[in-house]
């Protein structure tokens, strides 16, 4: 997590302007921070918050490209079972 930004400086940039991997990293990054328990009582709220809309918006744009594959596709999509 070394070029993720300083947590206190997390809630700068719009969701909606991130791409997934950027929300879905700022997200693993605020959970940590969550766990670790090391942050004030506001500033944890404040970071909830934001990991809330970030699984959130990780969550619609999943489901927006499930949807596209689908569409590509034609077909219902069949749930991946790796070979024992």
């Amino acid at each position: 997590m070394g070029d993720l930004p300083d947590i206190t400086q997390i809630n700068q940039k719009p969701v909606e302007e991130l791409t997934y991997e950027q929300a879905f990293a700022e997200f693993e990054h605020i959970m940590s921070a969550l766990e670790s328990g090391e942050h004030s009582l506001e500033l944890s709220l404040s970071l909830y918050e934001r990991g809330q809309k970030l699984a959130h918006y990780c969550t619609d744009l999943l489901d927006k490209a499930e949807l596209k594959i689908k569409q590509l596709s034609g077909e219902d999509i069949i749930p991946f079972t790796p070979p024992d």
